[in-house]
């Protein structure tokens, strides 16, 4: 059996003991490190993304001039050759403010025109340039469409299929 004396010697021996110490401290500084870790990466989340209004304004084919709405109305004798078709979109988020800088691409039956939303949440595109954009109807081909696809920064990407409609008439 342990004698009081002993027992005395072996608490002073505990308290006395500084290694037992540095466990807590460990575990305070990895919690205050990870803490920071942390706060670090959530500080550099971007923000929420929202999705964007696009308004196909008007559109028409170069020589006879835009209509409102997305459809393009060309006679036979222009469908058979190249033609240049132009189009004004305007893009906006989803509280009607406009939406700045934000990338159009509108491409389909061989052509191709692309363009950047000015303050106003605007862009014109045109079918003219480069050479070889120009949009074109097959000889048999009565009606083809156009796709949009627009990327802005905090936006999702806006895609449609068949956003813009060709039409040959007799």
């Amino acid at each position: 059996m342990l004698a009081f004396g002993d027992f005395l010697t072996n608490i002073k021996k505990l308290f006395g003991d500084d290694r037992a110490i540095e466990l807590p401290i460990n575990i305070v500084v990895m919690l205050v490190v990870g803490m920071v870790a942390l706060a670090a990466l959530v500080a550099i989340i971007p923000p929420p993304t929202k999705n964007m209004s696009v308004n196909i304004v008007e559109s028409g084919e170069q020589s006879t001039g835009p209509a409102a709405g997305n459809t393009v109305i060309v006679d036979s004798s222009t469908a058979n050759s190249p033609f240049t078709v132009d189009v004004l979109i305007s893009v906006a988020d989803p509280d009607g403010y406009p939406v700045r800088a934000a990338n159009v691409v509108l491409r389909g039956l061989g052509g191709v025109a692309t363009g950047t939303t000015d303050d106003y949440g605007n862009c014109t595109l045109t079918t003219a340039s480069p050479v070889g954009a120009q949009v074109s109807l097959g000889s048999n081909q009565n009606e083809g469409s156009m796709d949009l696809t627009i990327s802005a920064d905090g936006f999702y990407d806006f895609e449609k299929a068949d956003a813009v409609m060709i039409v040959r008439t007799s």
